[in-house]
């Protein structure tokens, strides 16, 4: 199912949201423009390696801020253009009114803090892995969360193949976002049971789960936030 649009109006310019949107697309641009070889060494070097904070907390190789600062850094990485453009789709569509709920201060504040939490979620289920892990699928997990917290009822425009059909629908954000859960859940349990799964890369399911928690706890707890006054469409 592809989100097009949701049908809960907001009365702030989603400000942050566009920000970061920019700031993904341009570290993107930054990134594919590199050489091959550059490539390589720019995603080594920012993405999060598990076995480089295990190395830091050992005391051998790297320094812990130099193995922890990829925590922050690899939210704004992307494996591809699918990558990026899902990404970005998916954080326009939930991100503008959970950032006009919670005030865009609060807002980038969360944002960071879920990405943070993601990353460590799929740390804690990848550990001793050498596979760089990367994008802000994790961050958006947890404005996903704060959404299905904020605003269940609202109704989400999707985009359903059925087979050879394809038709749109109004779908509630609590069964849309739920089904997107239990889908990132059971294939996080299923990544479990595959056989050296923390070297061969793929969806980072857990982060997705991590930061998903990490959004419906900090958006209870936010107690939805501040509202601002100007309309926008």
């Amino acid at each position: 199912m592809i989100p097009l649009k949701d049908t809960t109006p907001r009365r702030s310019f989603p400000i942050v949201t566009l920000l970061l949107i920019l700031a993904n697309v341009l570290v993107f641009i930054h990134q594919i423009m590199l050489p091959a070889a550059a490539q390589e060494i720019f995603v080594r070097t920012y993405s999060v390696v598990p076995l480089k904070i295990q190395l830091a907390l050992e005391g051998r190789h790297y320094g812990l801020a130099q193995a922890c600062i990829p925590l922050f850094t690899s939210m704004f990485l992307h494996g591809g253009f699918l990558h990026i453009l899902g990404n970005m789709w998916f954080l326009w569509i939930f991100g503008a009114n959970v950032e006009d709920r919670m005030g865009s201060a609060f807002f980038l504040f969360f944002y960071i803090v879920c990405g943070l939490g993601s990353g460590i979620a799929q740390l804690m289920f990848s550990w001793g892995s050498t596979v760089p892990s990367l994008g802000a699928s994790g961050a958006i997990s947890g404005v996903l969360g704060a959404y299905i917290v904020f605003f269940p009822g609202s109704r989400i425009l999707t985009l359903v193949p059925l087979f050879i059909i394809w038709f749109t629908a109004r779908i509630p954000a609590v069964i849309f976002i739920g089904l997107w859960f239990i889908m990132q859940f059971l294939s996080g349990v299923g990544s479990l049971n595959s056989a050296g799964a923390a070297n061969t890369g793929g969806v980072a399911w857990w982060a997705h789960v991590g930061g998903f928690l990490a959004g419906v706890f900090l958006a209870r707890g936010m107690g939805g936030g501040r509202r601002a006054t100007s309309s926008y469409g």
